[in-house]
């Protein structure tokens, strides 16, 4: 083989090389790129999957001295009557209905001293564009028609870890209903009609006429709190109770 012919096959063979080269280059960019697209579904679907697989939390529910009556709790001639706002997957509420609601039912509502009504205001929909919260209040009311929306509200805030919407599918929404003992067959009929949809959104629109715009929106007479500590509520129910 001639010099000229052995220079001429290697560089042919460099060429080659060359080309080889930038083809795996090229593939593994568009590996990369896809991976990058890809990843975050990997990541949320992995969310989803672990927060659908986390076990209902079971509750004790609560004894009540004071008359039940769906959303109602108490004496409805009471002198004060202290209204909440909430929304079940407002990380807010759950600090609000788990450190201290109990306390003032006690020490209020099965006292005779005041009316409790809670009311759905849904905001976290609004800005994750999911409708869990709507669908939890409406599931909230399906066991408020057993005459159960306490034990049902207590068990999702209690299996409120956040706020994600994964953690309130309708699964889970089925399995807290099971949890508590419910009728099942009335239940699943009330909630796959979305029965009290109309109910949920005339509490929505009564708080966007009282120009709410947090949650929990606690009134007492009508008067809202900016604090939602049990001493901040206590204090107001007491001054409502002195005539003040």
């Amino acid at each position: 083989m001639s010099k000229r012919q052995e220079i001429r096959q290697r560089r042919q063979r460099e060429r080659t090389r060359n080309r080889i080269l930038v083809i795996v280059l090229v593939a593994a960019g568009a590996l990369l790129v896809a991976f990058a697209f890809i990843r975050p579904l990997i990541l949320t679907t992995q969310a989803t999957a672990s927060a659908t697989q986390v076990p209902v939390i079971a509750i004790t529910p609560q004894v009540f001295i004071a008359q039940v009556n769906g959303v109602h709790l108490g004496d409805p001639n009471a002198l004060v009557k202290v209204d909440v706002y909430e929304d079940f997957r407002c990380s807010a509420c759950r600090a609000y209905t788990l450190n201290y609601e109990s306390t003032i039912i006690q020490n209020y509502v099965d006292t005779g001293k005041v009316y409790y009504t809670f009311h759905s205001f849904i905001v976290i929909d609004g800005n994750t564009g999911s409708d869990a919260s709507s669908r939890s209040a409406n599931a909230a009311m399906c066991a408020a028609a057993q005459n159960r929306f306490w034990d049902y509200h207590d068990t999702l805030y209690t299996n409120q870890v956040t706020e994600d919407a994964s953690l309130f599918t309708d699964e889970r929404l089925v399995a807290m209903a099971q949890n508590i003992n419910l009728d099942m067959t009335a239940f699943n009929q009330c909630y796959q009609a979305k029965t009290y949809a109309p109910d949920v959104q005339n509490d929505i629109t009564q708080a966007q006429a009282l120009n709410l715009t947090f949650t929990p929106s606690i009134l007492v007479n009508g008067t809202l709190l900016q604090i939602q500590s049990f001493s901040e509520v206590s204090t107001a129910i007491d001054a409502a109770l002195a005539g003040k």
